[in-house]
């Protein structure tokens, strides 16, 4: 089984109709647009809106789509992740449901919970089950509601999150195209600056911790803003260079979207001109596990066909990673 790789065949994205700008925000909290483009890079996002929709209708849509982009037939589908912190409920596991919605009843399905880097984290997941010989068609998900745990009069952070996110399938190649190498990393002493105070066995959700809006995303931005780049840059040097890749060697870079300003730090460092690197922060700001499906998504039409990717996040945890992958396509 050693010749087999684990290629990426399609990509299908979806973000929800409501654009929520600038502009608007200016009206719901103390914020401008320039505040928010200087620092952010940010000038718009999605927003899931709509009684009864939840993470699961998003991933429907990328699903079917993604079904209908590669030919492929419901119950041929052996296996879905599914990278989300927003997942429907605590449980049953939005993967699950999104396959009863899709019609896929041949296959199991279970979440990732690895913050903004859980699509890296889903992605090297099911790409094992491929390089064994154990399936044929694995659906990764990634996909964020992120305006569900957000307070929006808390202008550091409802800022930046929007929803959205992709899908890809999976599937054997015998040619050296897909994932080539992986190295993801984790440490636990960094959920201290970016988490979720209550709602897990912790502290469960009570009328003091909703009153204490303890239900929304917490960040620190320097310490996170400060390891992310450190851990995006860290893990693409190490993946390079165990794989003897030069920056000329690579054709794409595509980091998660956080913060223009990570971005272009991460770029800088490794030595990237930033026309490689893809970027589609201004338009969706940072949809947490989302963002690298979305921009596949996105430049899927600029990829040709043995293009080396390097794929890199960094998430709430903390967790971080690089995946470097040849475009099967």
């Amino acid at each position: 089984m050693s010749d087999i790789l684990a290629a990426i065949t399609g990509v299908q994205g979806y973000v929800p109709d409501y654009i929520l700008t600038n502009k608007e925000l200016e009206s719901m909290v103390d914020t401008n647009d320039e505040w928010i483009s200087s620092r952010t890079g940010i000038k718009e996002r999605r927003i899931l809106k709509g009684d009864g929709l939840a993470a699961s209708d998003m991933g429907y849509e990328m699903v079917k789509g993604l079904l209908e982009k590669t030919n492929t037939k419901p119950e041929e589908v052996e296996l879905v992740i599914c990278a989300t912190i927003t997942g429907d409920m605590i449980f049953p596991d939005t993967a699950n449901t999104i396959c009863d919605k899709v019609g896929i009843n041949n296959a199991f399905g279970f979440d990732i919970n690895a913050a903004c880097s859980g699509f890296l984290f889903a992605l090297t997941t099911g790409e094992q089950f491929i390089k064994s010989g154990t399936y044929k068609k694995v659906i990764v998900i990634g996909m964020d509601v992120m305006s569900s745990i957000l307070d929006y009069t808390d202008r550091t952070t409802c800022v930046i999150f929007g929803d959205g996110g992709g899908a890809v399938m999976l599937e054997p190649n015998h040619d050296g195209f897909g994932v080539q190498d992986a190295l993801l990393k984790g440490d636990g002493a960094g959920r201290h600056h970016l988490h979720m105070k209550a709602g897990g066995s912790l502290k469960p959700p009570s009328l003091e911790t909703v009153t204490a809006k303890e239900h929304y995303v917490y960040q620190e931005g320097r310490p996170v803003f400060k390891s992310a780049v450190r851990g995006m840059i860290s893990t693409t040097e190490a993946v390079m260079k165990r794989n003897n890749l030069t920056a000329d060697d690579i054709s794409w870079v595509i980091p998660h979207q956080a913060n223009i300003r990570i971005i272009s730090s991460v770029a800088e460092g490794l030595n990237f001109p930033m026309e490689k690197v893809v970027v589609n922060i201004q338009k969706y700001g940072n949809t947490t596990s989302g963002t690298l499906p979305l921009c596949l998504w996105e430049w899927e039409n600029k990829f040709k066909k043995g293009d080396k990717i390097l794929l890199t996040a960094f998430g709430g945890g903390f967790t971080w990673g690089t995946t470097y992958l040849t475009w099967a396509y």
